[in-house]
């Protein structure tokens, strides 16, 4: 996969220690265990020895060589599932694409680039290549997710968001010094998104779905000249060997779900008509519209992997700013009660970041969907079991029961309340417990890999406020704009205008190594948050611009 989404986080409850663990056995007793497959246990053990859950109940014993915590006002959870991310995917630099006329053919260079820098065998050009493996793009370390384990998070499924075909996912666990140790399934799924490929065909999202088709039947075709050569070679000429159309062959006989990605009303069609065409087992992903095809979505024994990266204003609240359309008002509106319609209709889904900037944005999306009609223990199931019944692991994972993986997430508080604290972390049976920080953090960003703490105080640097000329240089369409900074003392506000809309900036900071803030932008009738990570030296201002679609550079002046 070529161009990756830049993985940044700052812990938001601090940073975590983990403790050596394996073959370390643990209880924790006097604790509320909510099972979520079971009743829940008002007041019981848990015990944890090699990587499993040993025993679980009312009256389970605490082995004598057990590390115990005491659990009283604890409760235990499965460990939570975010259901589609980018979580520990090695990100590649995106070609940088020259300002200026002529975006079609800028474009088509950079994907030429691209090209050349990842050779491929394929027949296919960069992405429409279903046989990547996103696990080839994962890299191990337990630094890169710290926020999300403070968050509650051990369990995460990844995959790339570039392309039409995505690739492969792959369902790791939030935590290991290797690959192998942190997968817990793969290949999970093929993920499909409607994009296009600027710069050459598919260029539009007829020819997309084209393109999709006119493989899908390729592929079949491959498939049965394969099956008419195996039963008698003689006197016919072999079949081509063509890796991406041979991907899609498990996709075709049901063997694997297809992933399509679709949030509004006319994608998620699209997406139920693509896969009752060629009878493929799907998966929406995304389907904060979904309510209005609940119907469809239980015939075709469709689940969702429903996006809580709920959408926000995006335009700056300037007295000579556009009023927004009723369709967008609307869709905002709807959106927190997408969840408890799913569930009353009997629609199997699990809850999925969605690309939000802050990891925390999850859960609060989360206690949103319980106020607009969801109840909390199926908000709760739709973050453990099931995300793991979707993706076909619910025999290890995503419930609290003897035998399964030792993910476990132990919280103070109410879940759903304002006061919660997840106090530990159990990762494969490795315990991790969130510290208080011991120095000031940076600025908060994208959920993934981390950027380090905000250092020392003292070294912040000098006054960044201002109003900047900058260029973004997008693939196929470079884009100019203003961004004005607010400083009080680390803290930013402001907002950024291009050709897309103003967008008020959130989350800003200002470290000993640069400026960064988040935000959200409208494209293609989809909310799309971002994170910018910069540095400013003098008057010029330079980094670039992480979304879910990849990173791009992004540079400015400030103007006088």
């Amino acid at each position: 996969m070529k161009s990756r989404l830049f993985l940044f986080a700052f812990a938001a409850i601090g940073s975590v220690l983990a403790l050596p663990g394996f073959g370390q056995s643990y209880a924790i007793t006097n604790a509320r265990i909510v099972t979520v497959s079971g009743n829940t246990i008002e007041k019981g053990t848990v015990v944890v020895r090699n990587g499993l859950i040993e025993a679980v109940g009312a009256d389970a014993k605490t082995p004598a060589d057990a590390q115990v915590f005491d659990g009283t006002g604890l409760t235990v959870y499965p460990g939570f599932i975010d259901a589609l991310t980018n979580l520990g995917i090695q990100t590649a630099a995106r070609p940088a694409t020259p300002a200026g006329p002529g975006g079609g053919g800028q474009a088509a260079a950079a994907a030429a680039a691209a090209a050349a820098a990842n050779p491929s065998n394929s027949n296919y050009p960069t992405g429409l290549r279903p046989e990547e493996m996103t696990l080839e793009d994962v890299r191990a370390g337990d630094n890169q997710f710290e926020a999300n384990r403070n968050a509650g998070f051990t369990t995460a499924l990844t995959v790339g968001r570039t392309g039409i075909f995505n690739g492969h996912s792959a369902l790791i666990n939030l935590a290991g010094d290797s690959v192998s140790g942190m997968t817990v399934k793969n290949p999970v799924a093929l993920h499909i998104s409607f994009a296009t490929i600027p710069g050459q065909y598919p260029g539009s999202l007829l020819g997309t779905f084209s393109a999709l088709r006119q493989m899908f039947n390729d592929a079949k075709r491959l498939q049965e000249m394969q099956k008419m050569y195996a039963a008698n070679p003689k006197g016919m000429r072999r079949p081509p060997e063509d890796k991406s159309l041979e991907a899609l062959i498990p996709a075709l006989n049901r063997q694997i779900p297809v992933v399509l990605t679709a949030n509004r009303a006319n994608e998620i069609v699209r997406a139920l008509d693509l896969a009752k065409e060629y009878n493929l087992k799907a998966i929406i992903a995304g389907g904060q519209e979904a309510t209005a095809f609940v119907g469809r979505l239980k015939a075709q024994d469709t689940a969702v992997l429903l996006s809580l990266n709920f959408p926000k204003r995006t335009t700056a609240a300037a007295p000579d700013a556009d009023p927004e359309t009723m369709e967008t008002l609307r869709f905002r509106a709807e959106t927190p009660k997408t969840a408890g319609k799913l569930a009353a209709a009997g629609v199997k889904f699990a809850f999925q970041g969605g690309g939000a900037t802050a990891v925390n944005d999850f859960l609060a999306n989360a206690v949103k969907s319980t106020e607009n009609g969801l109840s909390k223990d199926a908000a709760v199931r739709a973050m453990t079991l099931s995300a793991a019944e979707i993706f076909g692991v619910n025999d290890r994972l995503g419930s609290v029961e003897t035998g399964k993986i030792a993910n476990l997430t132990v919280v103070k508080g109410d879940l759903f309340g304002n006061q919660k604290t997840v106090t530990h972390v159990f990762v494969d049976g490795v315990l991790f417990e969130p510290k208080p920080p011991s120095q000031p953090q940076g600025g908060r960003g994208l959920r993934g890999g981390g950027m380090g703490s905000g250092g020392d105080a003292t070294a912040i640097p000098g006054s960044v406020a201002g109003s900047y000329s900058i260029s973004i240089q997008a693939p196929g369409q470079p884009l100019t704009g203003t961004l004005t900074l607010t400083q009080q003392g680390t803290a930013l506000s402001g907002t950024m205008t291009t050709e897309l809309g103003a967008s008020t900036i959130t989350d800003g900071r200002i470290t000993p190594s640069g400026i960064s803030f988040g935000g959200t932008v409208m494209f293609g009738g989809q909310s799309i948050a971002y994170t910018v990570i910069a540095t400013v030296t003098g008057n010029q201002l330079s980094g670039t611009i992480n979304s879910p679609q990849g990173s791009i550079p992004i540079t400015g002046t400030r103007n006088p």
